[in-house]
């Protein structure tokens, strides 16, 4: 369809703070046989899955997903254009935090599966040409890991030092306390005081989560071999590197700062995120494990980093890590730095800029970056960055479908994504709720507040805009009984509109969000020069309904995305002397001159 619009109105503000130029690398060859051999940086061109073990597919009818689940629709991910599948941990773990609280890095949880189920997912997906990525926990394990017991035991043993023990502090009533103020991540102090030792131990995360002594060169080595080395020789491809940055704490451990998140406690954060010596650790780890496996995918979640942060871990000259997960696009509003009911809606310019450090890793600077909206910790895009209209909602589920496969880097997505799942409704209530960040969230909030209704019931609506358990809900396959994710109880209460957002609906009706997605990702493989690799240059920076943008190849070829991020008719413009531009994909039928509510189009060289 040729473009008959008149000329798009560029400031020269907009031009200058917004223009990107890409640095554009020729080993990247979307024909390579996979694998072996693997190509050099094969990992840049490929659209990636996530799964949450839990929630994909029960094979067995006990309510909990499991390997051979996934076994069970490797075709249908293979059919909707997925590379790689991101596996969330499965490794053996009482599941204090989901299988984050790692009890055997060498055995598989038995709710999912065993070790033969995993090797045969690593050959299933091999077989049909796509890669396995793991999930790289090594910041922490469970309490319940044989490292831990026996460390904890006492000061004189082979594991006494592995894990960060302290002594305590006396306290001004003579009472032991823990060595300083600092908080955990979901709430109550970041130590846990054993008897044995007359110590405290540091954990980030939960208690039963203790942070591993990585200033120990004997418990790195342990951890390289049985971590990382053991997946490797079984065949997988790389790793999601859960919370890379915060191996190397200040070794002085002070007091911290008490913010509105932390309080009463202080930050941890200050002196715990990108330390010291994490750049020495993942040099180490590059040249002891990695580089003995070729070119392994190892994407590192960098929370809390500024662009020249995040260039010393994912630069091709520094040789740490392959790409980043940055979240200044997934956090808009405070997600990851304010309390549930403090965390806010944004402006559409808010979001253009948050996009824009992804698109400037990738520009002149020797590095790489991914492109995602939801994971496993962050609430459906639909509900975040969409509409909650019934009315819009598949509009609004393409229109952030074509914004993320337009943009250069590697792709993400998040399962449930493919077809617009959404968040939880706000007529659930805390008893269904399985995250422990938002359970202790809300006890907390009902320990606080006890009779302000008005204070719980923002507690509750934060937590069902922002909590965790938003993206946890079981996949939604069918309309039958529990969504077909199950035959028996699911783990997890199943979100009520599953009936008419699901799977087998979506591949069977026409112009579904499924199908929507499909085509999407082969446009992104055919267009690769553009989409994956394009410089990129926004056009209406400070519109609060439109998001306009140009891509364009190392040889030229342009291509213009149009998107209306709101439920009114808009106007937009195309430059005059672009002639030769023809629709290639909209989200509405018969476009016309002016955007419908919730329309998107991708306009490319004819």
């Amino acid at each position: 369809m040729p473009v008959t619009h008149a000329n798009l109105n560029i400031s020269p503000s907009d031009t200058l703070s917004m223009t990107i130029h890409f640095r554009q690398d020729n080993d990247d060859d979307p024909a390579r046989p996979i694998p072996p051999p693997k190509a050099p940086s094969w990992w840049k061109t490929c659209t990636c899955y996530q799964i949450w073990p839990a929630s994909f597919k029960d094979s067995n009818g006990d309510g909990l997903g499991d390997i051979k689940g996934i076994l069970s629709k490797l075709d249908y991910l293979h059919d909707l254009g997925v590379d790689v599948i991101w596996l969330c941990p499965m490794y053996a773990s009482p599941q204090a935090d989901m299988g984050y609280d790692i009890s055997d890095y060498n055995a598989v949880h038995p709710a999912y599966g065993t070790m033969e189920d995993m090797e045969e997912l690593i050959a299933g997906l091999h077989n049909r040409g796509m890669r396995l990525l793991l999930d790289l926990v090594v910041n922490h394990t469970s309490d319940q890991h044989h490292w831990f017991k026996e460390s904890k035991k006492g000061k004189d043993n082979k594991h006494s030092d592995w894990f960060i023990w302290k002594d305590p502090k006396i306290g001004k009533n003579g009472k032991k306390e823990p060595p300083n103020n600092w908080g955990a991540v979901f709430g109550g102090s970041a130590w846990k005081y054993v008897p044995e030792r007359d110590q405290y131990y540091l954990h980030i995360f939960t208690p039963e989560q203790p942070d591993l002594n990585w200033e120990n060169t004997t418990t790195r080595k342990a951890i390289y071999e049985s971590a990382l080395e053991f997946w490797f020789k079984k065949g997988i491809d790389g790793f999601r590197v859960d919370t890379s940055n915060i191996y190397s704490k200040v070794q002085s451990y002070p007091d911290g700062e008490v913010d509105s998140r932390s309080a009463p406690y202080g930050s941890c954060f200050p002196y715990i995120v990108n330390g010291p010596r994490i750049h020495e650790f993942w040099k180490e780890i590059r040249s002891q494990v990695l580089d003995n496996y070729g070119d392994p995918m190892m994407v590192g979640e960098l929370g809390g980093s500024t662009f020249n942060e995040i260039l010393k871990f994912v630069s091709s000259d520094e040789r740490e890590l392959s790409m980043v997960f940055d979240f200044d696009f997934a956090a808009l509003g405070g997600l990851h730095t304010k309390p549930f009911h403090e965390i806010t809606g944004y402006k559409l310019p808010e979001l253009k800029t948050s996009l824009k450090k992804t698109q400037d890793l990738v520009a002149n600077t020797k590095a790489w970056s991914s492109i995602f909206a939801e994971n496993h910790d962050i609430p459906r895009s639909v509900s975040r960055h969409g509409t909650n209209d019934p009315k819009y909602h598949d509009r609004a589920a393409k229109v952030l479908a074509i914004l993320l496969t337009t943009l250069s880097g590697t792709l993400f997505i998040y399962q449930g994504q493919e077809i617009g799942m959404t968040n939880i409704p706000e007529s659930w209530s805390p008893s269904d709720l399985k995250d422990v960040s938002a359970i202790n969230y809300w006890n907390k909030m009902k320990a606080k507040y006890p009779h302000d209704e008005d204070m719980l019931q923002r507690a509750w609506k934060g937590i069902v805009a922002a909590g965790r358990d938003n993206a946890r809900t079981p996949l939604q396959w069918s309309g039958e009984s529990n969504a077909g994710f199950t035959t028996g109880e699911p783990w997890m209460r199943v979100n009520e509109n599953y009936t008419h957002i699901n799977v087998a609906a979506q591949m069977e009706e026409k112009d579904t969000v499924w199908k929507f997605w499909r085509e999407l990702l082969k446009h992104r493989k055919e267009h690769m020069d553009v989409f994956v690799q394009g410089s990129y240059l926004v056009y209406d920076y400070e519109n609060e309904k439109t998001f306009t943008y140009q891509k364009k190849s190392a040889s030229g070829k342009m291509s213009f995305v149009v998107l209306n991020f709101s439920s009114e008719e808009c106007t937009f413009r195309l430059p005059d002397d672009r002639k030769d531009l023809e629709i290639l994909i909209s989200n509405v039928p018969n476009p016309g001159r002016s955007l419908q509510p919730w329309e998107g189009r991708i306009y490319i060289e004819r």
